[in-house]
C-alpha cells in the first residue's frame, strides 16, 4: 500500500470513532422519575427531561421564582409522565421563556426536591399558525 492510502484509511478510522462516540453520548428524553433513579444508582451524567411549564387555568405560568440578583431562577416543570418538579437554572430567564410550548432541561439532581438544569432548550409557539395559512387560501 502507498503511504497516502494508509494516511487516508487512518483519517477515515478516526472519523468513524468520533462519530460513534458522539452517537453514544446522544441522550433520549427521560422522565424526572428516571433521572432520580439514575441519581440513586450513582449516575450523575446530564439527562434530558422534556415537559411543559406549570400554568394556571388562565394560561399564566405558576411557580416561577426569579432570584434577587436576577441571575438565577426556579420554575415548575411537568414532564410527559405528569410528574411535577421544581427546576433550578443558574442563568437569567431566557427571552420568551413563559411563552414556550415545551421546555427541555438538561441537567441532573443534586437532591430530591430540586432538579438542577445546566442548559434549557425551549420550543416557542410558531408565528405561522395553521389558521393563518388556511385564511391565506393555501
Amino acid at each position: 500500500m502507498k503511504k497516502g492510502h494508509i494516511i487516508g484509511l487512518g483519517i477515515i478510522a478516526i472519523a468513524i470513532v468520533i462519530i460513534m462516540t458522539s452517537i453514544g453520548d446522544a441522550s433520549s428524553y427521560e422522565s424526572f422519575d428516571t433521572a432520580w433513579e439514575m441519581k440513586q444508582d450513582g449516575d450523575d451524567k446530564a439527562i434530558h427531561v422534556v415537559g411543559q411549564l406549570k400554568k394556571d387555568p388562565l394560561g399564566q405560568v405558576t411557580g416561577l421564582e426569579i432570584g434577587e440578583d436576577k441571575t438565577s431562577f426556579t420554575f415548575l416543570l411537568v414532564d410527559n409522565d405528569g410528574t411535577e418538579q421544581k427546576v433550578f437554572y443558574n442563568e437569567p430567564v431566557p427571552a420568551d421563556f413563559q411563552r414556550s410550548e415545551s421546555v427541555v432541561v438538561i441537567g441532573s439532581y443534586r437532591e430530591k426536591e430540586i432538579f438542577v438544569a445546566d442548559k434549557i432548550l425551549m420550543k416557542c409557539p410558531s408565528k405561522y399558525q395553521e389558521t393563518d395559512v388556511q385564511s391565506a387560501g393555501m
